[in-house]
């Protein structure tokens, strides 16, 4: 006898058939509608485009990272998101804004550093890191809900919430089923060419005739997938009334209204804490 597949956090917290998921794995971020991971955080990243300084992106960073690092679980992708992709972006982004800042907006400030003709100056960094960090603490406010909240649930969630025609949705969700579909399929492709000897040679114009080789067999799978989904959805009726029973619930409580009030008080408390930096 088998036991169940194990389920993801996400999926535990919204799908009332699935196996419970231990309750340090479910954190409080899986636990929340996905609308409110969208709305609470939107406001800061509103904001965010519309900053200078380069103490308010900074702080809306780190709060980023303090939710995600309390309510995520931290899975090797997470760690590896935080850990070096998005401070690795950081500085290279930084270095690279204030590489391309106009000298003439900062020849007042301090010199950092002058190599032959070429002058770095404090000013120029400043800028540069502040535009770093603006991008730096969107991307991350916005893996809040990008990392804790599945594409099925967030459908669901604008159905039933939202009230987007469930035509709408479910197409959607279907098409969203397709992306590993693909994947799958042309793993099987590539296999059978493999088998029959069919692989072309090595080198780029190789591999370019291989993929286009794919494109075909790729292209009528999905016909193929296509009209079976068409049939199955007409055979039950899908689209011949105006709602439909679900039987996944996507729910908006209490706790996703608490979340959303805390991130816009604390959205509003580190803008007005940043804007004597913004008039500075």
């Amino acid at each position: 006898m088998t036991s169940a597949p194990p389920t993801s956090p996400a999926r535990a917290a919204f799908d009332p058939y699935a196996p419970a998921a231990p309750a340090s794995a479910v954190r409080f971020l899986y636990r929340l509608n996905p609308l409110a991971k969208i709305a609470g955080p939107a406001p800061a990243m509103l904001v965010l485009i519309f900053t200078r300084d380069i103490a308010t992106p900074l702080a809306f960073l780190l709060l980023a990272y303090a939710i995600l690092l309390v309510g995520a679980r931290m899975t090797r992708r997470l760690a590896l998101l935080l850990g070096l992709a998005v401070p690795g972006a950081l500085l290279a982004l930084g270095l690279g804004f204030s590489v391309w800042t106009d000298a003439a907006r900062v020849d007042q400030s301090v010199i950092v550093w002058q190599i032959g003709g070429w002058t770095m100056y404090g000013g120029a960094l400043v800028i540069g890191f502040a535009t770093a960090f603006r991008l730096a603490a969107i991307v991350a406010l916005a893996l809040i809900g990008g990392v804790t909240t599945t594409g099925p649930d967030l459908v669901r969630s604008l159905v039933q919430q939202l009230r987007v025609p469930y035509r709408i949705g479910y197409t959607a969700l279907a098409a969203f089923r397709f992306v590993p579909r693909f994947g799958h399929e042309l793993e099987v492709i590539r296999a059978a060419h493999r088998v029959r000897g069919a692989h072309g040679g090595r080198g780029p114009i190789a591999a370019i005739r291989r993929w286009a080789g794919y494109v075909v067999p790729l292209l009528a799978g999905a016909i193929r997938h296509a009209e079976r989904v068409a049939l199955a959805m007409d055979a039950r009726a899908f689209g011949a009334h105006r709602t439909r029973t679900e039987r996944y619930l996507v729910p908006f409580r209490a706790r996703d209204v608490v979340f959303i009030a805390l991130m816009w008080a604390a959205s509003a408390g580190l803008l007005w804490w940043g804007f004597p930096w913004q008039l500075g």
